[in-house]
């Protein structure tokens, strides 16, 4: 009886570690507060929700860069009121994920929205446009390079190669010298790599690298989910990061070890200050990114 009383609480114990240990569901009912952060001269991030929201001020219009998590798109347009009274006339969105785009289905059907070719493919699988009959959704696309507009209203959209999507757009402010670059780097850790739609990690050093090496004229990041903005070094220096775990990973797999038996073993080498050493669970985690590239080696 004594013994069974005593298991009884170890239970009741250990079930409520694992309560605890899990992070609270978002309340749907909690009020949506953008934050607003000024990068220069008519460009505006605005955080919370989702991913990075950049907001670009032209003479007769303002282009946004990717809309946040379901229910984020009317916050968005309500504070870009507070910094303009110009109306919204673009959306580009950097990728497909649900926390870049989903606000979309908000913004005015007048609004034109601009992606990478692979990411509009992407975007007609998600159940938010399916919802809201496909309100939102793509309605010009671009394979590697496009320019909208000229002088100080110039936006220059690159697609150098797959990467954390197959359709990683980077959005270029010319007159600005600064970028917006989604979640190609989210920020300085361990990427997300998504193979269902189109994710390398086998080529993600290469696209960085290209991206690197051929645009020009950048000096600021705006990243996906970073607090802070990087620079155009940081990006170099974030493929050679992502070089390191390649090379790393590569070398574990042909050394016999699964994907499980590997990921212990992964470490952020010293010369990376900054970087953190947690892997965000999304995606299998640290041995889902190491699968990803067992299965790419194979092809």
């Amino acid at each position: 009886m004594r013994r069974g009383i005593v298991l009884g609480v170890l239970l009741a114990l250990g079930a409520l570690a694992v309560v605890k240990a899990q992070p609270p569901a978002p309340d749907p009912n909690a009020p949506k507060i953008v934050e607003v952060d000024k990068v220069k001269d008519n460009l505006y991030v605005l955080k919370g929700g989702g991913g990075n929201t950049a907001v670009f001020v032209m003479a007769n219009g303002v282009t946004v860069v990717d809309a946040k998590n379901p229910g984020w798109g009317k916050p968005i347009l309500d504070k870009i009121k507070t910094l303009t009274d110009k109306p919204v006339t673009m959306l580009i969105n950097t990728h497909t994920h649900g926390d870049h785009v989903s606000g979309n289905v908000e913004f005015p059907a007048t609004v034109d929205v601009v992606v990478q070719e692979n990411t509009k493919a992407n975007m007609e699988k998600m159940d938010i446009f399916k919802q809201n009959d496909n309100r939102g959704m793509a309605k010009r696309t671009f394979k590697d390079k496009m320019t909208i507009g000229k002088g100080a209203d110039e936006i220059d959209l690159y697609y150098y190669g797959p990467g954390h999507t197959n359709g990683d757009a980077l959005v270029v402010f010319p007159a600005l010298r600064t970028a917006h670059i989604g979640d190609l780097f989210a920020g300085k850790n361990l990427p997300l790599v998504d193979g269902a739609n189109g994710g390398s990690v086998l080529h993600y050093p290469g696209t960085l690298n290209k991206m690197h090496s051929s645009v020009k004229g950048v000096d600021t990041l705006i990243n996906g989910h970073s607090n802070t903005t990087t620079t155009w070094a940081d990006l170099k220096e974030f493929a050679d990061f992502n070089q390191d775990f390649l090379t790393w990973a590569q070398g574990e797999l042909k050394a016999g070890k699964t994907p499980e038996q590997a990921a212990p073993g992964w470490k952020v080498p010293e010369k990376y200050k900054g970087y953190s050493s947690q892997v965000a669970a999304l995606f299998g985690g640290l041995p889902g990114r190491i699968q990803r590239l067992q299965d790419e080696m194979k092809k």
